[in-house]
């Protein structure tokens, strides 16, 4: 069993499509081919279903697909710690983030990793609190930035604060709010614009109205702060984001709020990270406690 024909099973696996595998791993696809039939031969079993429609996984490739990845991420961090120990950082760096950070400038951070190890890999993936949580657990990501209400705390990861941070109310220009100061009383009987039910950026908001004893109707749920904002633009209900975040959106209205929403926005990171990861938290700054 040879690194080369678990990628080309994981590749198979993840394009559902031999042709386009192959593409994936600069290769003929006959090359391709025979190997994962080599493999099969050697495993006793087939790993995929072959029809002239589609292919999938078999139950034995399903068993099998867990431990190639598996395997090839152990040689990948094997080659990225032997590169570390000569002074050179390589391999791979999953950094994940809920799309409001303002703890950090990501774009700038992102730059500044890749000038000083232009050998890592980088990919970003944008995502909820909850799962990016998640993801940190399973080590798909390395790294992640997040939002939790303030007595919130992620679990089976390392992590540290970053910042804390109150929410303002965003309104159309012409509503009558825009500009002032109030209370979450103030926004009684507004429609709102929020994150869907048990989303962290929900939660937060949800917790200090119940606590100011104000009711409030959520018409529209959405999934972006980006698609908020064109909501409540055109009028359509009342929105929160983070103080430090709003003022990236023009024509839009800022509502100063006396007992806002808060949040904290937390660092994560792998149990063992990487010497990517390693490199990435060094350069923001992480503290181990």
């Amino acid at each position: 069993m040879e690194l080369q024909q678990l990628r080309y099973v994981v590749a198979v696996a993840e394009t559902s499509n031999f042709t386009r595998a192959a593409e994936r791993c600069r290769v003929v696809q006959s090359a391709l081919s025979h190997q994962i039939a080599a493999l099969e031969r050697e495993l006793g079993a087939r790993l995929f279903e072959r029809t002239s429609r589609r292919v999938r996984l078999t139950s034995a490739g399903e068993a099998f697909l867990p431990a190639a990845r598996e395997c090839l991420e152990a040689a990948d961090r094997a080659r990225a710690e032997v590169a570390a120990a000569s002074g050179e950082i390589r391999g791979r760096l999953a950094v994940g983030s809920i799309p409001t950070v303002a703890a950090v400038d990501l774009p700038v951070l992102l730059k500044e990793f890749r000038r000083r190890h232009p050998r890592v890999h980088i990919t970003l993936t944008s995502s909820g609190s909850e799962e990016l949580i998640e993801r940190v657990r399973r080590a798909d990501v390395d790294v992640a930035f997040l939002g939790l209400p303030p007595r919130a705390e992620p679990k089976a990861v390392r992590s540290r604060p970053l910042a804390r941070g109150e929410l303002v109310a965003v309104v159309a220009p012409d509503h009558r709010l825009a500009g002032e100061v109030t209370d979450l009383r103030g926004l009684a009987g507004e429609s709102f614009i929020d994150f869907r039910a048990g989303h962290a950026g929900r939660i937060q908001s949800d917790q200090a109205f119940a606590a100011a004893g104000v009711e409030r109707e959520v018409s529209f749920e959405v999934s972006s702060a980006e698609f908020m904002v064109d909501l409540v633009r055109h009028g359509l209900g009342v929105g929160l984001l983070p103080a430090a975040y709003a003022p990236r959106f023009a024509n839009l209205g800022i509502v100063r709020l006396r007992d806002a929403p808060a949040r904290v926005e937390h660092l994560i990171w792998t149990n063992h990270p990487s010497p990517a990861a390693a490199a990435f938290l060094d350069l923001i700054g992480r503290d181990d406690g």
